[in-house]
């Protein structure tokens, strides 16, 4: 899988702590990990929790990632925000135990965490033992196991509903105020990592013309 990292502003400075765990986890187990940031609470582009919903949902119905790993304070904004978005399944993942049963029950596409609820000595620990559940087993399996086929069908119910309640990407990027949009784009590493990982020759053509 192709796992991105969205921070917004408030948990920026966090970037090398969250990046170094997450890609340690990740790669263990095959998958890439690819830093869309914020870098830095110097970063030029300031990211809001509303703006890393929109950039999940663009990197995940585009093709330029499978799985997104997002968050904010609480977590719980980034999760509101994610699902606000067409294509997005995130879960508010605050122990290692949800990010366990997150993958095997509901086998969503990203997950929102709370970076500064909680945060203190050994928080490093926690993110790394998240990390080390989200991808200790293949998203789906079902908890318990013999829970997996009605559960696997409730995600594809699920899945189902929100390609009727969610409007295309390409028409809400177009519906939404696009200096919104810009913003969240407008970082010279986006086009470097997005560009040439995107599979939707239409929305690409729409965020360059921006």
């Amino acid at each position: 899988m192709k796992i991105a990292l969205i921070l917004e502003n408030s948990q920026a400075a966090k970037n090398p702590v969250i990046f170094n765990e997450l890609k340690a986890a990740a790669e263990a187990h095959g998958h890439t990990v690819i830093n869309y940031g914020m870098y830095s609470a110097e970063d030029k582009r300031c990211l809001t929790y509303v703006m890393n919903g929109l950039l999940a949902s663009i990197l995940l119905n585009t093709g330029a990632a499978d799985f997104v790993v997002t968050g904010c304070g609480t977590g719980e904004g980034a999760c509101l925000a994610c699902n606000a978005f067409p294509g997005v399944e995130c879960g508010h993942i605050a122990t290692p135990l949800d990010a366990y049963l997150f993958t095997q029950v509901n086998a969503g596409n990203a997950i929102a965490i709370p970076y500064a609820e909680g945060y203190g000595w050994g928080g490093e620990l926690n993110l790394r033992m998240i990390f080390e559940q989200l991808f200790k087993a293949p998203f789906g399996g079902g908890y318990p196991p013999e829970r997996r086929e009605p559960e696997q069908a409730n995600h594809a119910i699920l899945t189902a509903v929100k390609k009727i309640t969610h409007r295309p990407l390409i028409e809400v990027l177009k519906g939404l105020d696009q200096d919104f949009v810009k913003k969240t784009i407008d970082d010279p590493k986006f086009a470097e990592l997005f560009y040439k990982d995107c599979k939707d020759d239409e929305v690409a053509a729409f965020l360059k013309s921006l």
